[in-house]
């Protein structure tokens, strides 16, 4: 894993209560631009935020959007909290809605999902073969889609999109935004294990990001529509002018 020099610490912000909130800015794209900082943020779940990291967000970050990949079940355990950042939107899109159950932090879910397809002899299989279902199954295609359009709705301040530790559906989400704003894969690889440096979530082989959980989704997607930028175009629906006002709005 690689920390760049315009991007420290994988982008880490250092926030009291969201150890693993991190800036894209600074990622460098492969024609040699740069991810404009303060603008694209990934984070864990934001019900943990004190009173001065939501402050730093709405006045250092500019903060305008939420869109919170969680399901019900989580949002009902621990909200965003929304309603100390009044002028923020919202956006509630759950990845894993009509998915296989599993990366939700439903325990109960989880472990009857993982007797089933959990091998001892090879404990990161189960999550192996979540990863491509995260962005293959309808709830995750309307999910990113509608990140995608809010993204290109947020058309000042910056955008923070998030899971429960910000690790699978984040990373996901993080990948695509990296991809349609043309930053490497290797790059893309280290953003996502970054994670394992800043999350406070115990986590053990099955859990922890893995190269291979990455790599088993982009192989899933280049399987359904050849590429990513297959998946950006035809499941999300980015053409060409979508692609280029991303990369005219966040990219220096």
């Amino acid at each position: 894993m690689q920390e760049h020099t315009k991007r420290p610490h994988h982008g880490r912000i250092d926030f009291k209560g969201l150890p693993n909130t991190r800036d894209l800015g600074g990622l460098e794209t492969v024609d040699g631009r740069y991810v404009r900082p303060g603008l694209l943020l990934r984070s864990g779940a934001l019900f943990f935020a004190t009173s001065s990291d939501i402050d730093r967000l709405l006045e250092e970050d500019h903060l305008r959007a939420v869109v919170d990949l969680r399901g019900d079940d989580e949002l009902a355990e621990l909200p965003d909290p929304m309603d100390r950042m009044p002028h923020v939107s919202y956006l509630h899109a759950d990845v894993l809605k009509d998915a296989i159950e599993g990366i939700s932090q439903d325990v109960a879910a989880r472990a009857r999902l993982e007797k089933v397809h959990s091998s001892d002899a090879d404990p990161a299989l189960f999550m192996e073969t979540m990863y491509p279902r995260i962005l293959l199954g309808e709830s995750g295609v309307a999910s990113y889609r509608a990140l995608m359009r809010r993204l290109l709705e947020t058309t000042d301040g910056a955008l923070l999109w998030h899971c429960h530790v910000g690790r699978d559906r984040c990373g996901m989400a993080s990948m695509l935004v990296e991809q349609a704003l043309g930053v490497p894969m290797d790059a893309m690889e280290d953003d996502y294990l970054a994670t394992n440096l800043y999350t406070d979530v115990e986590s053990d082989e099955r859990s922890a990001a893995n190269p291979r959980f990455i790599r088993a989704a982009v192989a899933g997607v280049k399987r359904a529509f050849g590429s990513l930028d297959g998946y950006l175009h035809e499941a999300l629906g980015l053409d060409d002018a979508d692609l280029a006002e991303l990369r005219g709005r966040y990219l220096e």
